[in-house]
């Protein structure tokens, strides 16, 4: 299987890294997200990526041509203005009976892609999405008559399911998409999910999005500690 990475947004919420370079390509530890999530499907099997690109999408052609792991990497400039449904689409057509892994290039975890495409094979719909706990980024506080009577951090479990990325897609997929500037999250998906044709994947273990700084700098911090957690595939 081929694996679709969404790389073509403008990264608005990172803007002060984003100004020369798409998001994916921002260098966690010394590494581009990109080469994070591709080493997620590398070591579980999967080598072979199309990269869907847009804004400066250059920058990731370029990059794509120094990377010395033996991956199959393609870079596919899917327009500037396109959105997520649009790029996704674009990809698919290019192998159009073909079954695809697809993800996000701003989101790191250690799902179980063998576990993931059992259960998609297992309930034969058309798509599967990872679904995951946000990062608890407040505390809990509670309070009696404005007195504080407990403080503490809050639990990733503690919050709701959220899409995560991490789908897989049949080969038909391609076609609930109707536009390029159509996002996949408010088309497709609705799609989808009313003709009972969307299945979620509970992944409960690490997961982390790269949208702001201080999430960029907690990623790097992991990996100077010695860390790589999306790399710890859970069984």
């Amino acid at each position: 299987m081929k694996a679709i990475i969404l790389a073509g947004g403008l990264g608005t919420r990172i803007s002060e890294e984003t100004a020369d370079k798409p998001k994916p390509m921002v260098e966690i530890a010394g590494k581009p997200m990109l080469w994070h999530i591709m080493s997620i499907f590398a070591k579980q099997g999967i080598t072979e990526f199309l990269i869907a690109t847009g804004y400066k999408g250059n920058v990731i052609s370029d990059w794509v041509g120094t990377v010395s792991e033996p991956w199959d990497v393609r870079a596919i400039e899917t327009g500037l203005s396109t959105q997520t449904g649009g790029r996704i689409q674009q990809c698919m057509q290019k192998y159009p009976r073909e079954r695809f892994f697809a993800t996000y290039g701003d989101g790191l975890g250690n799902i179980n892609l063998s576990r993931l495409l059992n259960y998609h094979q297992s309930h034969g719909k058309l798509a599967t999405v990872t679904a995951v706990h946000p990062p608890a980024r407040f505390g809990a506080l509670e309070s009696d008559n404005g007195l504080v009577t407990h403080f503490a951090e809050k639990n990733q479990s503690d919050s709701g399911w959220i899409n995560g990325g991490y789908f897989v897609l049949e080969p038909e997929v391609a076609k609930y998409v109707k536009a390029n500037s159509e996002p996949f999250e408010t088309g497709a998906m609705p799609r989808l999910v009313l003709e009972r044709n969307l299945m979620s994947y509970q992944h409960s273990g690490f997961w982390q999005p790269m949208d702001t700084l201080r999430e960029k700098q907690d990623l790097t911090n992991l990996v100077l500690n010695g860390e790589m957690p999306w790399l710890n595939i859970t069984r």
